[in-house]
């Protein structure tokens, strides 16, 4: 188990570790992922993106009808939104054949922070901040519902990789149903540079694995940053050897893993039960 002594934003802070040297990218020309980003698709992804101010233009299938059409035209109305009426093969050409419900909304391109952004923002809100750490994560379904819990427990922030990683898409948009709307995401170069940077600021940092402290005994005071690993390998190694302490969610089935969402939404509860108490 952990020292019982807390990290927090006010609290002392731990011996810095030696800091690596800044790694130099080159500019890669706009991904496909990164243009097919400027959609969003279905009624509550495109629901809240207008409500944020990030619609550009609303794509409504040319023969939709009822109450949710007309919700939709009126939000638009009200946020000078233009609407276009267009038949549904275009819709599944922009959506890229996803579920759209006839509905697809152009928007400005997410904004990403960068990691002291996001450290300076949540400042200003708690003394005992939550984030959650991708490890490279790929299914974009998964990063969706993890933004959906996330914004159910009240987590206060996401870090994911830039590379070899799923970003925010239209299917984790969709998937998220909206709630990529309400929680910052961080994008960064090097996650082990970035939990030095969180340990600097007093964080906390767990990782899972199967031979680590039962989850129900997780100490979840104080600041603390959480890695969820890859769906397929889990967290990587070099992740392993920077966290100050391993969970397990013990298992009594035949099967001994969890879907990295369902994992990720028994652990953000687990948090909130702890900060949450009846």
């Amino acid at each position: 188990m952990r020292n019982e002594k807390k990290r927090g934003f006010k609290g002392s802070k731990p011996p810095k570790k030696q800091t690596h040297k800044k790694e130099v990218i080159q500019e890669q020309p706009q991904s496909q992922e990164a243009v097919e980003a400027n959609f969003v698709f279905g009624n509550h992804a495109t629901v809240e993106a207008i409500q944020q101010g990030r619609g550009n233009k609303l794509f409504l299938q040319e023969d939709s009808k009822g109450e949710k059409v007309e919700h939709l035209k009126l939000l638009a109305k009200e946020h000078a939104v233009p609407v276009k009426w267009v038949p549904k093969q275009k819709l599944d050409t922009m959506s890229d054949h996803g579920v759209h419900q006839g509905i697809v909304l152009a928007i400005t391109a997410y904004e990403y922070l960068s990691l002291d952004e996001l450290l300076e923002q949540t400042k200003e809100r708690t003394e005992m901040p939550f984030f959650l750490i991708l490890d490279s994560l790929e299914d974009p379904h998964n990063f969706g519902s993890i933004l959906r819990t996330a914004d159910a427990t009240g987590v206060d922030g996401i870090i994911i990789p830039k590379h070899r990683a799923v970003g925010i898409t239209p299917v984790v948009t969709k998937a998220s149903t909206g709630a990529v709307e309400y929680i910052p995401v961080a994008r960064v170069t090097n996650l082990t540079q970035t939990i030095a940077t969180l340990k600097e600021n007093s964080f906390w940092i767990f990782g899972t694995d199967m031979s680590g402290t039962d989850y129900r005994q997780w100490n979840t005071q104080g600041a603390i940053a959480l890695i969820i690993g890859n769906e397929g390998r889990g967290m990587s190694q070099g992740l392993r050897k920077e966290v100050d302490e391993l969970l397990t969610i013990p298992m009594t089935g035949h099967v001994q893993s969890l879907n990295a969402g369902v994992a990720a939404g028994l652990l953000m509860y687990e948090v909130f039960r702890g900060r949450n108490p009846l």
